[in-house]
């Protein structure tokens, strides 16, 4: 029989229903079709793809080069949960601020942007270190995948009522759809706040050994320790340099879908709906993923859900009707949570138990350097061609090379990790 969630793990997970809510909502929802339409009012649509393209990936430079040394300082001085809060109050602020810019303000727009996504990524760097606090090496791919379902799900339900708020802003008391969306920010901001309460009360990490007088230096020396340890580990830098590739192939998709989608030219209510689509579809997914990973491991899923990514990307090139657009969501949907989560409990497994902070914080760093390239990447192409279906092949050939590194690295048994 499989044992219940304590306390602490249901508040782990429960962060992660809270932080949703800026994932869907603001970064792959309505701030990439409010900065093109009302922040960037009557630009082109490449230049503006470029524009936001260049944001997101600026935001994830950002927080991969201050995340190694930050990481590192928290292991040291054990107080991860202390900056997973401090960065989540910066996310929630900026989120909150996103809804006083005015029109044609795309500079302010992005930088406020820029803002929420460092609060929201920072955090999530020391998230997702304490999932080696809450889960037992044998329960990581089921509470990591479980965090994901649930984050879906809130996100997704959040989402939903801020899609009504735009479609009916009148029974909501608001002006029109562009004061919906506006008010929408602040309904992420208040859910994101609300709901990482009781991370900040029931999660506890260890104490560390380093906990009295820790300086910045001493976390610089935790990384430059950390990268010597990667050069004995063979199998966890190789993993690191798959994940760094295919990540960014998933994360791109996550950031520009609806952007990708305007630049064809299909309607913003479409691509809402099929964004919330998608929601639902990762919920039962990313649960049916973790009891996969179960029956056939952890890598062998993960191949499963790239597979599905290369067909989405290849599809998306040629994608002409609005009823395929629906299609490719629904696929996103049954893979996006199972690759992320998987290779986040995956990599948990491949790490020295009693060095895994560190470690959690490297692959961190490689997660957010994942999302630089890929996004501006995408807008670029957009931009050179003047034919946005190209951007759906710029980056292609990394996420062909990142399966193909994976296949160096050996399957690890959940019960026996290194």
């Amino acid at each position: 029989m499989r044992k219940a969630f304590d306390s602490a793990t249901r508040s782990w997970m429960l962060y992660d229903w809270a932080s949703s809510a800026f994932a869907t909502t603001v970064m792959a929802g309505f701030f990439p079709i409010f900065f093109k339409e009302f922040w960037c009012a009557g630009v082109d649509v490449t230049q503006s793809s470029f524009r936001l393209g260049t944001t997101s990936s600026l935001a994830s430079l950002i927080v991969a080069l201050m995340a190694p040394l930050l990481g590192a300082t928290a292991d040291a001085s054990g107080t991860r949960k202390r900056f997973l809060l401090s960065f989540a109050a910066l996310g929630v602020a900026m989120t909150g601020g996103l809804a006083l810019i005015a029109q044609g303000q795309w500079l302010w727009a992005a930088a406020v942007y820029v803002a929420a996504v460092i609060g929201f990524s920072g955090a999530n760097v020391f998230y997702d270190s304490l999932l080696v606090s809450v889960a037992t090496p044998d329960q990581r791919d089921r509470v990591s995948a479980t965090g994901f379902a649930v984050g879906y799900l809130g996100g997704g339900l959040l989402f939903a009522i801020n899609v009504l708020m735009t479609l009916f802003p009148s029974r909501f008391g608001l002006a029109d759809a562009s004061a919906a969306v506006r008010m929408s920010f602040v309904t992420v901001a208040v859910w994101w706040a609300v709901f990482s309460v009781p991370a900040a009360l029931r999660i506890r990490e260890p104490a560390s050994a380093g906990a009295t007088g820790t300086t910045v230096l001493d976390g610089l020396r935790q990384v430059v320790d950390t990268i010597r340890h990667l050069r004995k580990h063979r199998a966890t830098a190789i993993f690191l340099l798959a994940y760094w590739l295919y990540i960014d192939r998933v994360h791109t998709i996550v950031r520009m879908a609806v952007d990708y989608g305007l630049a064809l030219g299909f309607s913003s209510t479409h691509l809402i709906a099929a964004l919330l689509l998608v929601q639902f579809v990762a919920f039962p997914s990313s649960l049916a993923f973790g009891h996969f990973a179960g029956k056939v491991g952890a890598r062998r899923a993960i191949f499963v859900g790239l597979a599905v990514y290369l067909g989405i990307s290849l599809w998306g090139y040629r994608l002409q009707h609005v009823w395929e657009f629906y299609a490719l969501a629904s696929a996103i949907g049954l893979v996006q949570g199972g690759v992320t989560s998987l290779s986040r409990s995956y990599f948990s497994r491949l790490i020295p138990a009693d060095q895994s902070a560190q470690f959690f914080g490297f692959y961190n760093t490689v997660g957010r350097f994942s999302a630089v390239l890929g996004p501006v990447l995408m807008g670029w192409v957009s931009y050179a061609t003047g034919n946005p279906r190209f951007s759906m092949f710029a980056i292609t050939a990394l996420f062909l090379a990142g399966g193909a590194i994976l296949r160096k690295v050996p399957e690890v048994d959940a019960d026996n990790p290194r």
